[in-house]
């Protein structure tokens, strides 16, 4: 009896022993459980915020992009008032071909024909011999200044042997108000001498005769040829040369050598008219400093579009000399200018 009773404490305590060893075991079991559980709801919780954020997540940002330029359709002479405005081609490459070049330059030139279809000479003169001696005396200075210094100075001297035996002293006061007097007296006594001992007082038709007279070079060489003989030529000035190179015409600096790459894009029959339009253009929109873009009618074909104000209306106040209505640089304008509404420039001492 007495040893089964310990068989059976033996077992009872075995049982124990094993039911204490199985509960052990549950409680270790069962943390290590909630830990893989909570280890993998982190995770999941982890990847759904990562994913909730990258879809609320703003697009990377990026430049804003660049508003249209605009530019004005055809203003007419910019004297009618800015056009309604129009996106701008692209500017031409700079491996533009010859052809696209020679087309480009000559749609430029017709455009500008439209604008300016009364673009003439802004030099008042009734013969060649008046001609020349107001473009030598336009030199750092404005036509309309010459203008109104030169009916005094033909009144008194009409021919070139009168002005070859005038009084320096009283020329020079009266050339005073074109800057330079002493100098541009000089000149024009020496080409009347030249023309009165060696032409037989009258001016030349050949630009190697004309480049002999004292202060006469090319540029008033083909004024003269091209606007009293009806001769072809293109006059490099100022403004023909900054336009030129600002339409990627050329890029030579030398007045002679922008005269031979501009000269061989046009028929030579185009030269003179070309450089009334190119001068033209320069003068009223296309300025040194600030040129008015957004009042430009080739701006569309023009490279250089932007270095100047492109707003309209910015632009149109830039149009300084167009203030009068079409621009009056003679006091004598020709009639087809009269007839578009252009206004003859006041005599001297009148504004």
């Amino acid at each position: 009896m007495k040893k089964s009773s310990a068989s059976k404490k033996t077992a009872s305590a075995k049982g124990a022993a094993a039911e204490k060893a199985s509960v052990e075991k549950t409680a270790a079991e069962e943390p290590a459980d909630k830990k893989t559980a909570a280890k993998k709801a982190g995770a999941k919780k982890t990847a759904a915020k990562k994913a909730a954020a990258k879809k609320a997540a703003p697009m990377k940002r990026q430049a804003p992009a660049k508003k249209p330029a605009v530019v004005p359709k055809k203003a007419a002479a910019a004297v009618k008032g800015v056009a309604p405005a129009k996106t701008v081609a692209a500017k031409p490459p700079r491996g533009e071909s010859r052809t696209a070049l020679v087309r480009r330059a000559r749609r430029i030139d017709r455009e500008l024909a439209e604008v300016y279809p009364y673009a003439h000479p802004e030099l008042d003169f009734e013969n060649p011999f008046q001609l020349v001696v107001a473009t030598v005396l336009s030199a750092q200075t404005t036509d309309l200044r010459v203008n109104q210094t030169t009916p005094a100075l033909f009144a008194k001297y009409p021919t070139p042997e009168d002005l070859a035996a005038a009084v320096p002293e009283e020329v020079e006061e009266i050339l005073r108000p074109t800057g330079f007097f002493r100098a541009k007296t000089k000149s024009v006594i020496g080409l009347s001498k030249a023309l009165a001992e060696d032409f037989g007082g009258e001016v030349p038709g050949r630009l190697e005769d004309l480049v002999k007279l004292p202060g006469v070079g090319r540029k008033t060489a083909f004024v003269v040829l091209g606007n009293a003989f009806g001769r072809p030529g293109i006059t490099v000035d100022t403004h023909f040369q900054r336009l030129v190179r600002r339409w990627r015409w050329t890029e030579e600096t030398d007045p002679d050598k922008i005269e031979a790459a501009v000269g061989a894009l046009f028929p030579k029959s185009d030269w003179t008219d070309l450089s009334h339009h190119v001068i033209w253009h320069g003068r009223r929109i296309c300025h040194a400093r600030k040129p008015a873009c957004g009042a430009c009618p080739i701006a569309p074909l023009c490279p250089a579009y932007g270095e100047g104000e492109t707003d309209p209306e910015k632009a149109k106040k830039l149009l300084k000399y167009e203030k009068g209505g079409l621009p009056g640089q003679r006091l004598k304008p020709p009639q087809e200018y009269l007839d578009a509404g252009g206004k003859p420039a006041p005599p001297l001492g009148a504004g």
